[in-house]
């Protein structure tokens, strides 16, 4: 769970969620955007989904970058056995363009480690290279590679059609002893399909950035740095406390036209075909029949769907506790269950009993519905009320992208999808307290509407100009926590 800390840190988080239940106040129970927002996928962090952006690519503005993050607090020193994506698992990106709360695209995932050398504990035998005629990784002793697939339609019963085989995963940044240059490894791991779709699987930098710990002392916040503010970025040292640990991404940029339900251009933001809602899953299949004498498990049955994500701090501050695992169960078309957390939120009335100065606006909180559900009108509004990330294509990408997006007037900036810079912490605990709401004056502590943040307003390590655009993994020497 993303989670603010300060005055409004532990606020943040909820606030993100902007939609919180209505139950009296709980100790948060999850970290940043979704990296323990249940108790299912805590207990199963290889299909814990943390996050997903979509944005049209600013270097490629004919094209959608879509990344969907798992494996949350992925430490970089985690050997010998690193990180990695799940045999057993299907990952999943999809996309509804028609607005009916269903997909109508889907890209899964299948992965397969092969280990060269099973007699050596070793991860890497010798440094890492990419071997260009064979088309490995030299030195690299636990190779993954993954099945690319596109169903049009239905998930499970539409028309499957396989992209790609036998895709090289990028490897665990083990150590400069071992890797000397990791940028050389990327490449190889990035494919071009004959569509002119772009994919890439690998670790890279947990993208996402706030003040993880305060929230969990108990909501130990304070009114002396409330910081929203530009100027009040940085004020806590260290406060970025995913700095450090990466995740595990799978990246694709897809041609707007392969996206748009009649393959038109999605450059024009006036019209419906240019908005389309995407999220994340992860699913297991439905038996698990462990073995005696270190046999390897048998699996069988239909794929279950054991992680969602689509707008970032849902689950962890949003949904209660009793329905945490039921929602990563859940698809966006039945949505309407879960209604009641966002129309009578819980935030407003924590920000209203820890700082009585910050006045909200009372339920039914429709301009949170806006935001999370439909689509905010002359933005990305369209269909079925549902939780996605719901991106508007038509909008052309800012030359220089504010943290704050759509509040600083950027049309191509969260909730409009999500680019890596969105401070979506601050923007959505702004949000929280009225800052869509027509003529709502929000004057909390006495300062400017963006006095309400975390002070972490960027990410602890630059991110690229040119696909896959997250940053390289730190590595498990050198990283710091």
């Amino acid at each position: 769970m993303h989670v603010p800390r300060r005055a409004l840190r532990a606020l943040v988080p909820l606030a993100c969620a902007a939609t919180l239940a209505v139950a009296p106040l709980p100790p948060p129970t999850a970290s940043a955007s979704s990296h323990s927002e249940a108790p299912g996928t805590a207990a199963d962090r290889l299909v814990d989904g943390t996050d997903v952006y979509a944005f049209v690519s600013p270097d490629a503005p004919t094209t959608v970058t879509i990344l969907a993050n798992y494996i949350p607090l992925e430490e970089p020193a985690g050997g010998p056995n690193y990180s990695a994506f799940a045999d057993d698992a299907l990952y999943e990106i999809h996309v509804d363009n028609d607005g009916d709360a269903r997909e109508d695209l889907t890209y899964q995932f299948r992965f397969t480690t092969t280990t060269k050398n099973p007699a050596t504990f070793l991860y890497n035998t010798g440094p890492i290279t990419y071997d260009a005629p064979n088309d490995t990784y030299a030195g690299l002793n636990v190779e993954q590679r993954y099945e690319l697939a596109r169903v049009v339609g239905d998930r499970r019963t539409g028309v499957r059609t396989v992209l790609a085989t036998g895709v090289l995963v990028a490897p665990n940044h083990v150590g400069p002893k071992s890797i000397a240059d990791y940028a050389s490894l990327v490449a190889p791991a990035i494919r071009t399909l004959g569509d002119g779709t772009k994919v890439f699987a690998g670790p890279r930098d947990d993208p996402f950035f706030v003040f993880l710990g305060r929230v969990f002392d108990l909501v130990n916040i304070d009114p002396v740095v409330p910081g929203g503010q530009d100027a009040q970025c940085g004020a806590v040292p260290g406060g970025d406390h995913l700095k450090g640990y990466n995740v595990h991404t799978l990246a694709l940029q897809v041609p707007k036209t392969l996206l748009t339900s009649d393959g038109s251009a999605g450059t024009d933001p006036n019209l419906p075909t240019s908005t389309v809602g995407i999220w994340s899953t992860a699913s297991r299949k439905q038996v698990h029949l462990n073995r005696t004498e270190g046999r390897p498990a048998i699996e069988g049955g239909a794929w279950v769907q054991k992680s969602r994500l689509g707008m970032p701090l849902v689950n962890e501050v949003v949904i209660a506790r009793l329905d945490k695992d039921k929602w990563n169960y859940s698809e966006p078309k039945d949505d309407a269950q879960f209604l009641p957390y966002v129309t009578n939120p819980e935030l407003p009335g924590i920000l209203n009993t820890l700082f009585p100065s910050v006045a909200v606006p009372t339920a039914p909180r429709n301009d949170l519905v806006s935001v999370f559900l439909t689509g905010l009108a002359g933005v990305n509004q369209k269909g079925a009320a549902c939780e996605y990330l719901r991106l508007n294509m038509g909008h052309a990408p800012s030359a220089s992208p504010h943290r704050m997006g759509l509040l600083a007037g950027q049309n191509d900036g969260f909730p409009n999808g999500r680019r890596l810079t969105d401070d979506v912490v601050d923007i959505e605990l702004q949000v929280v307290i009225g800052a869509l709401v027509p003529g709502f004056s929000v004057t909390p502590l006495g300062a400017s509407p963006r006095s309400l943040g975390d002070t972490v307003c960027q990410n602890d390590v630059p991110f690229l100009a040119t696909f896959p655009y997250a940053a390289p993994p730190h590595d498990g020497v050198t990283r710091a926590h």
